[in-house]
């Protein structure tokens, strides 16, 4: 696998979700978990879908419970608690393994050795900032919040770049 877009997941509500959906836009993707202490980040996240999703950025929220069985709900549970207390509507995935021997395909080329930015997932809500392209532009640590202004930079760089 080449870049982003050769890869697929499933939608939270079970269907195929082909990330090549995705070519030509920007997308933030974002390991999630709904009772970790930064899941307050859900609203800052919506927050930066509403500003840009018409600029052509994605937010991709990918549901783990890989720390500290963060995320226990089904993909039903996951999707109304994130409808009901951050009025989250940007895609989401169904939960996938993002570290270990169960580690879902993308999550393998995203920190594996021949990656941009290498190294395992250390937390939920950690974030790779892809290009239009399909390419890594960057990773940010779980605790770097959606409106820093480093991450929004790199954002609207890569939304003004062709």
């Amino acid at each position: 696998m080449a870049n982003f877009h050769d890869f697929t997941l499933t939608a939270i509500e079970g269907d195929p979700l082909p990330l090549a959906a995705f070519r030509g836009r920007v997308v933030l993707l974002v390991n999630v978990a709904s009772l970790c202490g930064l899941t307050p980040q859900y609203a800052e996240l919506e927050g930066l879908w509403r500003e840009a999703r018409d600029l052509g950025l994605v937010v991709l929220g990918v549901p783990c419970n890989q720390f500290g069985a963060q995320e226990p709900g089904s993909e039903d549970e996951i999707r109304r608690f994130c409808a009901t207390r951050y009025d989250v509507t940007f895609p989401m995935s169904a939960k996938i393994e993002v570290n270990g021997a169960g580690q879902h395909p993308l999550y393998a080329w995203l920190t594996g050795p021949g990656a941009a930015f290498p190294g395992r997932i250390q937390w939920n809500f950690e974030k790779f900032l892809i290009g239009r392209d399909g390419q890594v532009l960057a990773r940010f640590e779980p605790t770097v919040r959606p409106h820093d202004g480093d991450l929004k930079a790199k954002i609207a760089e890569a939304l003004a770049g062709d």
